[in-house]
């Protein structure tokens, strides 16, 4: 077999070099496109009813202050039905309905007086009363806690649970 001399590429190295610098350039500009294209895009959400998610927010509301955390106050109400409340346990999520005690009372619909209440404690399954009724404790803002107060004294309370 005849003797070869070895074989040299020139400039080899020099291309390798150079590939290798835009591979490491490679994030930076993709970071800047993406920059671009929000930029360009306006980085707003689509529009959609005020309030809703992904709705633009006007900048005075962006400056605001954010709302004060509502506090919850326990709030024991007595239920009509005690077989509903054996149903419910702490932490389920409940409407309170008031229905007038004597048709006479209020204009003879029930209402909804709170909705979305947090149950915090139930009866024991051995603890009844004679009227059938069992005390549920809500946790509710304070107004609320109200508002169940005064329809417990002139209405049978009822739960729906959400």
């Amino acid at each position: 077999m005849p003797v070869f001399e070895p074989l040299r590429v020139r400039g080899t190295r020099h291309r390798l070099r150079r590939a290798l610098r835009r591979a490491r350039r490679m994030p930076t500009v993709l970071l800047a496109l993406v920059a671009a294209a929000l930029a360009v895009a306006g980085g707003t959400p689509p529009p959609g009813p005020p309030g809703a998610p992904g709705a633009p927010v006007s900048p005075v509301a962006a400056r605001a202050r954010p709302p004060a955390a509502v506090r919850l106050v326990s709030a024991p109400v007595r239920i009509a039905d005690a077989a509903t409340v054996r149903l419910l346990r702490p932490g389920d999520r409940v409407d309170v309905i008031a229905a007038p005690d004597s048709p006479l009372g209020a204009d003879g619909e029930a209402r909804v007086v709170v909705t979305g209440a947090r149950v915090a404690e139930v009866p024991r399954p051995d603890e009844t009363r004679p009227d059938g009724g069992a005390l549920v404790v809500l946790s509710v803002p304070r107004s609320t806690a109200a508002a169940l107060a005064g329809a417990g004294v002139t209405s049978q309370l009822a739960v729906i649970l959400c």
